[in-house]
Order: C-alpha cells, then structure tokens, then sequence
C-alpha cells in the first residue's frame, strides 16, 4: 500500500521529519519526497514562508507485512492493536503480534485463519520490485500469545499418545497438521526413548504417526483402538 501526503514545516528537515512520523515509516531513508517550495524566511517575518513537500511510503518487508496485516484486520471490524516485536536487527524471523477485543475470530479453527494471515504477511515482506535484492523475511504472526499456547497443548499430546504407543504397542496416527504443528510433534518425540514418528499423506492432509522404534514399519491403530485416538 502506497501512502502520499503533502506537509509544510519551518524546514525541509522537518517536514521530512514529520512526514516519516505522519506516514508510519521506520526511518526518512524508507520515504521519498520532493520538495514543492524551499523556506523562506521573510523580513521582519513579513513574506515568510514553511517548507513544503510531498512525501511517499512504501512498506518493504516486515513493513509491507505490518501494514497488510493491519489493513486486514481493520477491514474485519476488529478493533485491534497490531505491532511489529523489536528484536535483533540480523534476526531474519520476524514477529507480528495482534491484541485487542475479539481477536479470537482471527484465529479459527486450530490456527488456520491465524496460518492464512501468517501465509499473506510472508508473501508481502519478501515481494520484490524489478531489481531489488533482499534476504528472505520470515513472518510469524502471532494473536493473543496463540502460538505459544498451541505449543504446549501440542506437546501435552504428544508426550500423551507416546505413552500410549508404549502402553499398547500400537501405532498411532494423529488428525491432519500443518508443517509448523507437525514439527512440534516430531520435536517433542524425540525425547521419548522407544518411540519414533514419521509423517504420511500429501499437501493439507499429512498426519503424524507415531510407532515404537523396535517396528520395521509403521503399523497405524485404528480409530476405535483408543477413545483419545487423534484427540485435541
């Protein structure tokens, strides 16, 4: 999204200045301006006259993901505070985190609307003009501390159907998982002597299984060998 105004100020450096606070943009080096009119100082502060330009702002990166996220969110009716998390300026992973009143609608179901935002924020942080060569941004977007949550629910059930894999000697096939989610499961595994865990499927539809390290394959229980089968 492409942000123009016109401001005045005593000085070309000030309106710059306000220009970069006006527009939203991280620094004066981030905007373009023209200057319209240089000051004029008049005599006896007759004939004076402020600075004027026109400014330009368009989000790059982490930037232009910010913004999106925010335009997206407005445009929902949520009333909502979206802000980019400072950390290391060489970090490449970025966090966006969104607050307010009925944010929970930006979720959906186990995060796959909170995973479409995050999708779109990473398509706008590392598109590209003609030219331009820039590392690759990866974008987190985060609502309501979401993510740190469905971690540890995601952990709690691996270490829980491990334990049973280990109990039954059965495999057990969890219900399908974006590559994030699944991720975690596997992680947490790997830390439970005797039990392995691999993924089948394709696209949207891959799953965990989980099987004792002693199996040659990876043998999948069915729906009815356990009541807590693929539970969330």
């Amino acid at each position: 999204m492409i942000k123009e105004m016109t401001l005045t100020a005593k000085t070309v450096e000030e309106a710059v200045a306000k220009a970069v606070l006006e527009l939203g943009a991280p620094s004066a080096e981030a905007i373009t301006y023209t200057v319209i009119e240089e000051p004029k100082k008049g005599f006896l502060g007759i004939g004076a006259a402020p600075a004027k330009i026109t400014a330009t702002y368009r989000p790059r990166g982490v930037h232009a993901a910010v913004e999106l996220i925010r335009s997206l969110v407005h445009g929902m009716g949520i009333d909502a505070t979206v802000t980019l998390v400072e950390g290391d300026a060489k970090d490449e992973n970025k966090l966006i985190r969104v607050e307010g009143e009925g944010v929970g609608a930006l979720i959906g179901h186990h995060g796959d609307t909170l995973d479409s935002l995050q999708y779109l924020a990473n398509l706008a942080a590392n598109k590209k003009i003609a030219g331009e060569k820039r590392d690759y941004c990866r974008i987190t977007v985060d609502v309501e501390n979401y993510r740190a949550k469905r971690e540890e629910t995601l952990r709690a059930l691996a270490r829980r159907k491990a334990e049973q894999v280990l109990r039954y000697k059965k495999s057990v096939m969890l219900e399908p998982m974006n590559p994030y989610e699944r991720r975690i499961i596997h992680s947490e595994v790997q830390h439970i002597p005797g039990v392995s865990t691999n993924s089948i499927g394709s696209e949207n539809n891959r799953k965990v299984v989980m099987y004792l390290d002693t199996e040659a394959t990876a043998p999948v229980a069915t729906a009815g060998e356990f009541d807590e089968f693929a539970e969330f």
